[in-house]
C-alpha cells in the first residue's frame, strides 16, 4: 500500500553508545534505549527497519526542484528575492556553502546511507525467509543515495561498513568520485541478485527499479555497452507507455504501468511541524510550485508560485506535442478557457513567468492536516519513457551504434507524445544524440533531471546562464561539513 513508507521512524531512537570498558555493567534498557542488542531479534523489527531506511527519500523533495531550477527550464520566482533564498541563489547561480537546500540534501542522502549501513552492521544477526530480498531493497536504497550525492556534489566521503558516528567525523575524508560508483555499481548488482521483478507493497524496490538504477549509473559513466545491455531487461519487462501522457501525473495515475520507481508520499498522517516542514510524509515541492492566493471552484490548490517554468521552455515543444499542456499550466489561458470557475490570483511578485508546473501543481483534496505540508503526489523517479530514452542514447553512443533500436526507442517517446507516428526521428549519429538529449527534455520537464542531463553531457555552459565549466558542475560541499569534519571544498566555491 501507498503509505508504507509512514510506518516507522528510526534511527533517532537507536543509541550510539559505543562498547568502552565502562558501560560494561550499564543495560541501556533500563533507560529505555534500543540497542542492536535488543531490537534485531524478529522479522519485523529487520522490516521496520528497511522502512525506516526508505523516509529520507521522502525528504529530498527540493532536489527534484534543484534539477530545474537550476537550469533553462524554469526560475525560483516566490515573493521577492528573499523568499526561498536557497532555490535563488540556485537560480540565479549566487550559490553559497551555506545553501539550506543542499544542506538538507547532504544530511538526507547521509541519514539515509546510515540507516542502510545500520542494517549492514546487523545482518548476520538473524536467519528469516525473505531476508536476502529485504537486504537487496536496503542496498538499493544506498546506492540511490549515494548517487543523488555524487550528482550533487561529486567526490564524497564513502562508508559502507557500519553507521558514521559524532567519534567518526574527522576520520573520512571525500572519496573520488570514481570509487563512489563502484560502490553505487556494486551494491545494485548485489541488489538485483536477490531482489523479486514485483512487489505487492508499491513503492518498494524490484529487481526493475534496480536494473533501471543501474543502466542510469552506467550512463552518466559513459558506459554505453553495459548501459544499452543493463536498461534491455527492463524494457523486456512488464512495463508500457501509458496511452494518455497526463494521466500519469494525476492521483489515479500513481504506480502504473510506466512507474519503474516512484518515491512514495502521504496525507494519512498529517504533519504539522513548520521547524522541519520537509521531514513530514507529505511532498512540499507541489505547495511551493502553486499559485499564490489562487481561489476559485478550479481544481487547482493555492501555493507559493515558486518553479516556474520559462518561455524558454515552453517555446521549445513544437506544434501538436501533448506534453506541453500537461507540464506548463498558463493561468490566464486556463483562466479565461474556463469562466466559471471565478479564478482569482496574485501574480508571482518576484521573477513571474505566467506560467505554472502542471505536472505537480497543488491539487484540492490532495492534503491533510496542515495544508501546505501533506500534499501526497508521488515522485514519478524512474519511469518507463525514461528506461527508453536512455536505452535509446546508450545504444547510439556504444562503440558499435544500434541506430535502429535507438530511432525505435526514441519515436516510441515520440509517438505517444504528439498521437501519431507522423513525428518519427530519421537522424544518425550525432544529430540522433542531440534528438534524445533534447526529448529527455520535453520528456521529463520539471521532473528534476535537466541539470544533471546538462552537465553530464557537456552543454550546461551552453544552455544555463551563469554557469561557470569547471566550478558549477557540482554544488558546494555544505560548510557546515567543513566546519566539523574537515572535508575539502569544491573548486570555486
Amino acid at each position: 500500500m501507498k503509505n508504507f513508507i509512514i510506518t516507522f521512524a528510526l534511527l533517532s531512537g537507536i543509541s550510539l553508545l559505543s562498547a568502552c570498558s565502562k558501560f560494561v555493567d550499564y543495560d541501556p534498557v533500563e533507560d529505555y534505549q534500543i540497542t542492536a542488542d535488543v531490537y534485531f531479534t524478529t522479522p519485523d523489527d529487520y522490516q521496520k527497519m528497511v522502512v525506516g531506511t526508505y523516509s529520507p527519500l521522502q525528504w529530498m523533495w527540493a532536489n527534484v526542484v534543484i534539477g530545474d531550477v537550476a537550469t533553462d527550464n524554469s526560475v525560483s520566482g516566490g515573493e521577492n528575492a528573499t523568499d526561498q533564498v536557497g532555490f535563488q541563489q540556485i537560480d540565479d547561480y549566487t550559490i553559497v556553502a551555506n545553501n539550506s537546500y543542499l544542506e538538507e540534501a547532504w544530511k538526507s542522502c547521509f541519514e539515509g546511507i546510515n540507516r542502510a549501513n545500520y542494517l549492514h552492521e546487523n545482518k548476520a544477526k538473524l536467519e528469516f525467509n525473505g531476508k536476502d530480498a529485504l537486504y537487496g531493497e536496503v542496498y538499493f536504497l544506498r546506492a540511490y543515495y549515494y548517487f543523488e550525492l555524487v550528482r550533487l556534489f561529486g567526490d564524497v566521503p564513502l562508508f559502507t561498513e557500519k553507521r558514521l558516528t559524532a567519534s567518526d567525523s574527522k576520520q573520512l575524508q571525500r572519496a573520488p568520485k570514481a570509487d563512489v560508483y563502484k560502490q553505487i555499481e556494486a551494491d545494485l548488482n548485489s541488489a538485483i541478485t536477490v531482489l523479486p521483478t514485483s512487489n505487492p507493497q508499491k513503492g518498494r524496490i524490484t529487481k526493475y527499479a534496480a536494473q533501471a538504477l543501474l543502466g542510469k549509473v552506467l550512463l552518466y559513466q559513459g558506459k554505453f555497452e553495459q548501459s544499452a545491455t543493463m536498461l534491455e531487461n527492463v524494457i523486456a519487462g512488464p512495463f508500457n507507455l501509458v496511452a494518455d501522457f497526463g494521466s500519469i501525473f494525476l492521483q489515479t495515475g500513481e504506480n502504473g504501468p510506466e512507474s519503474v520507481f516512484e518515491i512514495q508520499y502521504s496525507n494519512l498522517s498529517p504533519f504539522y511541524d513548520w521547524t522541519n516542514p520537509g521531514r513530514g510524509q507529505g511532498n512540499l515541492a507541489v505547495q511551493v510550485s502553486g499559485i499564490r492566493n489562487l481561489t476559485g471552484t478550479s481544481p487547482y490548490g493555492q501555493g507559493w508560485s515558486t518553479n516556474l517554468p520559462t518561455k524558454n521552455l515552453a517555446d521549445a515543444f513544437t506544434a501538436g506535442d501533448k506534453r506541453k499542456a500537461v507540464t506548463i499550466l498558463d493561468i490566464e489561458a486556463y483562466k479565461s478557457a474556463n469562466p466559471g470557475f471565478g479564478i482569482t490570483y496574485t501574480v508571482a511578485p518576484y521573477k513571474n513567468t505566467g506560467l505554472y508546473n502542471q505536472k505537480y501543481h497543488p491539487r484540492k483534496g490532495e492534503t491533510s492536516g496542515q495544508v501546505e505540508l501533506n500534499y501526497l503526489n508521488n515522485f514519478r523517479t524512474i519511469r518507463f519513457a525514461d528506461v527508453l530514452l536512455m536505452a535509446a542514447e546508450a545504444h547510439n553512443r556504444k562503440a558499435t551504434p544500434d541506430v535502429t533500436k535507438a530511432q525505435t526507442y526514441l519515436n516510441r517517446v515520440r509517438a505517444r507524445a504528439f498521437g501519431d507516428n507522423n513525428h518519427n526521428i530519421t537522424l544518425t549519429g550525432a544529430q540522433l544524440t542531440d534528438a534524445i538529449w533534447e526529448e529527455r527534455r520535453l520528456e521529463f520537464a520539471m521532473e528534476g533531471d535537466r541539470f544533471f542531463d546538462l552537465v553530464r553531457t557537456g552543454k550546461a555552459a551552453q544552455k544555463i546562464t551563469g554557469f561557470v565549466t569547471g566550478k558549477n558542475e557540482v554544488f558546494p560541499i555544505p560548510q557546515r561539513e567543513i566546519d566539523i569534519s574537515g572535508l575539502t571544498q569544491n573548486q570555486g566555491y
